[in-house]
């Protein structure tokens, strides 16, 4: 839980993005007669797409949101540093045949990073509607789970540097959604029943075939059956299938599941059958594995890790191989282990959040 007495005389700056997790972010420092600076992040397209981006809408309700406590609301243009930034490292990846996720990077330079640039700067602390907390153990700062295994959004945070953690604070990060909902509907926020947003973050209903078409088109290819070695079909670019996925391929005779790239080639291979172990690994490597924490430096021999936004977690040990690189040893098999994949690493009791590396095979 956050000391509210210990933030009161510091400059709050909240990112309020037209949702109610953010919405009711407002309200928990404004019923504690905490007014911050509201900031209202532009992010979309260069060019007007025939994409439905939500952003007018998005606008509307957080100038609603904003006047309604009192807080000043203004708009931080970062389209620029979006599309140069995250688009850039997710366009690499995809096309070197990673699985990119431009949610964790958006956070590491967008909300916490280019905003930062701009007008976050002169704020000691930036106020968000993730569903995480931190706490202060032993005189550092540390990012940590939220009661909500479901929405808990620690693995999407776990690539921010640690001066942008010190910086952070998450006022509902100790709700859970239905009670973020409830609050909603009592204090009557005029998106309280508003759906949460399921596309790309900052770019409301986007579709990211639609995102990955846009930037990287397309280029017919093989797909492969692995134990054959059989053409069973074509694809319209590899980089619009990721390790481990089932659905979507447009094959016959399923199901079939992709197990690995050639993005050299563009090829896919496949496998059929029910969950092929070809799909499943114990053991991974990561590397450039950052740490949220300041001052922490390695890992504990047990721990829990994610490989995706999920509610479960799995066990594991790791071996230190030096230069940020370490070996998970998972205690069971992971399904759809993909290079290019964060693997967020919590301590064992799926509470401290240590960091991140990324997947290398």
């Amino acid at each position: 839980m956050i000391d509210y007495d210990k933030i009161r005389d510091k400059r709050i700056a909240v990112l309020l993005s037209g949702g109610v997790d953010s919405s009711v972010a407002v309200y928990e420092l404004a019923s504690r007669d905490i007014h911050p600076d509201c900031f209202y992040i532009k992010i979309g397209p260069g060019e007007k797409e025939e994409w439905d981006c939500n952003s007018e809408e998005d606008l509307e309700m957080a100038a609603a949101v904003a006047a309604k406590y009192g807080c000043k609301l203004q708009v931080v243009d970062c389209h620029r540093e979006y599309w140069s930034r995250v688009t850039k490292y997710t366009m690499e990846k995809v096309k070197a045949g990673l699985t990119p996720n431009p949610d964790v990077m958006c956070n590491r330079l967008i909300k916490f990073g280019a905003f930062d640039e701009k007008m976050g700067y002169s704020y000691d602390l930036i106020a968000t509607g993730h569903y995480a907390q931190t706490e202060w153990i032993d005189g550092h700062k540390w990012l940590t789970t939220s009661p909500d295994p479901v929405k808990d959004q620690t693995d999407f945070l776990a690539q921010i540097y640690q001066w942008q953690l010190k910086k952070a604070l998450f006022p509902i990060g100790h709700y859970v959604k239905n009670e973020v909902r409830e609050i909603a509907e009592r204090e009557h926020l005029i998106n309280a029943k508003r759906k949460d947003s399921q596309g790309i973050c900052f770019l409301g209903n986007i579709n990211y075939d639609e995102y990955i078409r846009r930037y990287a088109g397309e280029k017919t290819g093989d797909v492969i059956e692995l134990e054959t070695s059989r053409k069973i079909g074509e694809h319209r670019g590899h980089w619009f299938h990721t390790i481990g996925q089932r659905k979507g391929l447009g094959l016959g005779g399923g199901p079939w599941f992709v197990v690995k790239k050639d993005a050299e080639k563009n090829i896919l291979y496949v496998s059929h059958g029910y969950d092929p172990q070809t799909a499943y690994k114990s053991d991974f490597l990561i590397h450039g594995f950052d740490f949220l924490t300041e001052g922490v430096t390695s890992l504990p021999e047990c721990v829990t890790f994610k490989i995706r936004h999920t509610p479960d977690c799995h066990e594991a040990t790791v071996a230190d191989c030096g230069d940020g690189s370490y070996t998970i040893h998972s205690k069971e098999q992971i399904h759809g282990v993909a290079p290019g994949q964060f693997c967020v690493i919590y301590d064992a009791e799926h509470h401290k959040c240590y960091g991140s590396g990324e997947i290398t095979l």
